[in-house]
């Protein structure tokens, strides 16, 4: 369709067709769309059309549900496009017999995924002596892994990059908590976590899983003070957060606490340049200490886009 406008008309945009305005709207971003939306009836109705929200949508996400259970699949086959759109922001798709979730990013619709632990490669994973599954209720797989105790720790996990979004900087995290026992052996000993694109980088760095000594890190205990008249009185030491310094180890090499209750820590980080489709390798180990460590339960490896600010 073609719309000439000149300057005798006077046409305002929101006098356009709503098709022009949907074509218009499915140049924006999800968040611009809402706002849009409030500018009139014209844009709220265009603001909806399924035609603005299926470019939003991955162009394989038929190929993605459909690996979800089929009543699932057939339950969100019939939503409108922007009803699907957000059901896959707000809530992880089980995929492949649980073994994996989909989701799409909040801020601008790109691909996640999380590897179960069932999914990943983990030395000793089926000898109960030292690796146990258990179901938990606060995991989105039917079950977890629980680390009873070993000596050699490695898990790896992978993922295609034809299965990420193209031109997206990618973070991969370990998805894990402390059991009720309760964690040892990762307090002092460091992990190597590596990100290796197969004929391509590789990426490699060191890791605590200890959760503790990263948050004491974050909120050390440290002096305020309270001046009256030319008499300094220090307050009883109370637990405030510091910002980051040289004298504080790198806050990025401990685990962060997530919205879910678990605990993350990132692995490394890679770029999808697209086109071409590639495996990349994660990994986090610790084979060289030789101490016994146990006590996390592994939900998995969750594979998510950075933001600018990370």
């Amino acid at each position: 369709m073609v719309v000439v406008i000149t300057e005798e008309e006077g046409v305002e945009f929101h006098d356009l067709p709503e098709g022009c305005i949907e074509n218009v709207l499915s140049f924006t971003t999800p968040r611009d769309v809402a706002r849009l939306s409030l500018v009139s009836s014209t844009f709220r109705s265009a603001a909806e059309s399924d035609s603005v929200w299926d470019k939003f949508l991955p162009s394989d996400y038929h190929s993605i549900i459909s690996k979800s259970d089929a009543e699932i699949d057939n339950s969100l086959s019939v939503l409108p496009k922007k009803d699907l759109y957000v059901n896959l922001t707000q809530k992880p798709l089980l995929i492949e017999n649980g073994k994996k979730s989909f989701q799409l990013d909040k801020v601008d619709g790109k691909k996640c995924y999380m590897l179960s632990a069932r999914s990943l490669f983990i030395v000793w994973g089926d000898t109960p002596r030292y690796w146990r599954w258990i179901p938990d209720p606060d995991s989105r797989f039917p079950e977890a892994a629980e680390l009873v105790s070993v000596c050699w720790f490695e898990i790896r996990g992978w993922i295609s990059t034809i299965m990420l979004s193209p031109k997206t900087l990618y973070g991969a995290y370990l998805v894990f908590k402390s059991s009720a026992a309760g964690a040892f052996g990762f307090e002092y000993q460091p992990c190597e976590a590596s990100i290796d694109i197969v004929g391509g980088d590789t990426v490699e760095r060191n890791v605590f899983l200890d959760a503790g000594r990263g948050r004491r890190l974050r909120y050390q205990i440290v002096p305020r003070s309270r001046t009256t008249g030319i008499l300094t009185r220090l307050r009883s030491p109370v637990e405030a957060p510091v910002e980051p310094t040289e004298s504080v180890a790198d806050l990025r090499k401990y685990p962060k606490e997530r919205a879910d209750g678990w605990l993350e820590m990132e692995l490394g980080e890679f770029f999808n340049e697209g086109g071409d489709d590639k495996q990349v390798d994660i990994g986090v180990c610790e084979v060289k200490g030789g101490g016994w460590k146990g006590g996390l339960v592994v939900q998995g490896i969750e594979i998510r886009p950075k933001t600018k600010s990370c």
